[in-house]
């Protein structure tokens, strides 16, 4: 094995993940240390046919047992989660006899999947992911008054967070990839939570003024000069206010008769309540905005390849990004790598990444014609903006790039709780 600069001949570890939809928040620490070598890392997941990983051994495990259709509101939560968890649990039994033993356990709280691992191994170290803590109030419930929450949901955000609260003995260490993130969690859990973000890796995610993108509909490729503006969430809903997007579409296309709309994600529901209309919130909000939009100046892109979705971002004159007070997403941050003009949501969350009039420009959630308003005008007029983008892009590279920023913490942390263990290696600065 190859020197890393620390007088070591080799950086070895035994490392398990575990999360339901691998590699979830270890995408970039799983690469990098796949890439390095050296390492026995066995990854723990719910996900169905992910394919073979040369340096990771991939193991599906199933929930031992699902809440039934009918099952109570207040504990259906804590039955989902502990099935999880048991099903991790006994994957990790058969992993003990069979001889793996990891020296760390990284995981996501979440989904109850580390509930029982101490179980299993009382005397290893467990890392906890800690996203985010089921708010009544402060948080994505309630937030939007056209979503009106019932009299049940502060008793059912309580009860959720019982995963959180015996997640919170289970770990050794937890991480939370924000300060807003952390501080959704009660004052109690916080000094046993490190701060710091999963990465972006900024030397990826660069601009690119040569990018382009093939539109069939136009029958040719459109580029930085093209009149683009961009949306993109994982699933079109309003907890990523795809509804005031939407509703601010028309007032942008009226504006701007050059503008093309292109728009990423998919067609479910990933957070909050699902729409009663058949067709998901898409098809609710193209009922309600209807004529007023001109469709064929509009392209639905669905879910794109990475490499897609990346150019997309770096041919866009405006990125649009919304969202409730809820967990930040890194499309954000990885449209800041690459240089993006952004509008976004004015929501604390947002506010911790993004500074108005200096990394980015935010709006009112609640006001779409503001947003129409801001987003036409960066299209008028590229060049008074032009400086939010360089200047959104240092501040990841600054404070979330994960080799020169996050990777470090993130290692110093494991390397910590495993003394016995031969620590991991970084390479020369």
């Amino acid at each position: 094995m190859a020197d890393h600069g620390t007088g070591i001949d080799a950086a070895y570890m035994k490392l398990l993940f575990l999360h339901q939809n691998y590699p979830g928040q270890y995408r970039e620490i799983l690469h990098w240390l796949i890439a390095q070598g050296g390492h026995e890392i066995v990854f723990l997941t719910q996900r169905k046919g992910v394919p073979e990983v040369p340096g990771v051994r991939i193991i599906r495990y199933s929930p031992h047992h699902r809440p039934t259709e009918g099952a109570y509101g207040l504990s259906r939560y804590w039955e989902e989660c502990t099935g999880a968890g048991y099903g991790a649990a006994l994957a990790a039994q058969t992993l003990d006899k069979d001889g793996f033993k990891p020296d760390v356990i990284l995981g996501h709280v979440g989904w109850g999947e580390l509930t029982f691992t101490k179980i299993v191994w009382p005397d290893v170290p467990v890392i906890g992911f800690f996203e985010y803590y089921f708010l009544a109030k402060g948080g994505s419930v309630g937030f939007d008054p056209e979503f009106p929450v019932s009299p049940h949901i502060p008793f059912i955000m309580h009860a959720r967070n019982a995963v959180n609260y015996i997640n919170l003995e289970t770990v050794d260490l937890g991480q939370s990839p924000t300060l807003w993130q952390r501080n959704t969690y009660p004052e109690s859990f916080h000094s046993k939570i490190y701060t710091c973000h999963d990465g972006i890796r900024s030397d990826l995610l660069r601009p690119d003024p040569g990018a382009s993108v093939m539109l069939d509909r136009l029958g040719r490729a459109v580029t930085r000069g093209d009149e683009i503006f961009t949306y993109m969430a994982r699933n079109m809903e309003p907890t990523r206010g795809f509804h005031t997007f939407m509703r601010a579409l028309p007032h942008i296309l009226e504006a701007r008769p050059n503008a093309r709309a292109l728009i990423i994600g998919g067609n479910e529901t990933s957070y909050g309540k699902k729409s009663a209309e058949n067709g998901g919130y898409r098809a609710q909000m193209e009922r309600e905005v209807g004529n007023s939009v001109d469709w064929s100046r509009v392209h639905f892109l669905g879910r794109v390849p990475y490499a897609d979705y990346q150019k997309i971002i770096q041919i866009s004159r405006c990125h649009i990004y919304l969202t409730v007070p809820f967990v930040l997403s890194w499309s954000l941050l990885e449209a800041m790598s690459m240089g993006a003009t952004i509008v976004a949501s004015d929501v604390a969350p947002v506010r911790e990444a993004m500074t108005h009039g200096k990394t980015g420009l935010l709006v009112d959630f609640f006001k779409p014609a503001a947003l129409a308003a801001q987003v036409a005008e960066v299209l008028a007029a590229p060049e008074d903006y032009a400086h939010l983008g360089p200047a959104a892009r240092a501040q990841i590279v600054e404070n979330y790039d994960f080799l020169t920023r996050c990777l470090a913490v993130h290692i110093a942390r494991i390397n910590a709780l495993a003394p016995q263990a031969r620590p991991i290696a970084l390479p020369d600065a």
